[in-house]
């Protein structure tokens, strides 16, 4: 690694983990990339956007499902994700997509098993933001225009895919606190707050690892 600096973000639904992301990227001058990841990952890898939009942090589909889509996605393909299920191929891509980018600079990455992608690159700080459940609901009721109870419902749905991706692709256990290097529950201090705390945080990581 080249002396860049990456901020993983790993996040609960609600819990304003994208918008903490960019704030925290405005204050150190850097860029926050979230579903960005997406298409600079089609990009490099040849295979379409779509198809990481369908897989975007969900877990892995059935055998049937992923022979179906890859009939699709064979014009898209490269030869070496030729013999390889879809998932694995739009995992693979990313993971790929992630590592470039903490390799050409420094960045906030939010959430696609960033963490796991860069466990090697000894510059990445990981992040993980939760929420209390009434604050949560608040946020995506007035984010998305939805009752209380919709917004249970996405947040609960939400959570469930994103813990089964990460589990699934990574040796670690999403949310639990030993799979980061700083956890903090949003609810107590706010965005603004949150962003803070991260900022000093990582400001006493980097005294600590100059000792």
């Amino acid at each position: 690694m080249k002396g860049n600096k990456v901020i993983t973000i790993g996040r609960e639904c609600g819990s304003g983990g994208r918008l903490i992301g960019n704030r925290l990227a405005e204050k150190l001058g850097i860029k926050c990339y979230d579903k960005e990841l997406l298409n600079l990952a089609a990009k490099q890898s040849g295979l379409c956007e779509e198809l990481f939009e369908a897989h975007d942090e969900r877990p892995t589909r059935s055998f049937l499902y992923s022979l179906v889509m890859d009939s699709y996605s064979m014009g898209y393909s490269t030869s070496s994700f030729v013999d390889m299920p879809l998932n694995h191929k739009v995992f693979l891509a990313q993971f790929e997509a992630i590592k470039h980018l903490a390799d050409t600079e420094s960045c906030v990455i939010v959430g696609r098993c960033a963490d796991y992608a860069l466990a090697e690159y000894p510059n990445t700080t990981s992040i993980f933001i939760s929420g209390n459940m009434d604050d949560k609901i608040k946020y995506i009721s007035k984010l998305y225009d939805k009752t209380p109870e919709k917004a249970k419902d996405i947040i609960v749905k939400t959570d469930k895919k994103r813990s089964n991706y990460y589990n699934y692709y990574s040796s670690k256990t999403w949310g639990d606190a030993r799979s980061y290097d700083f956890c903090i529950n949003s609810s107590v201090l706010g965005p603004e707050g949150t962003v803070d705390a991260i900022l000093e945080f990582l400001k006493l990581k980097e005294n600590a690892m100059a000792k």
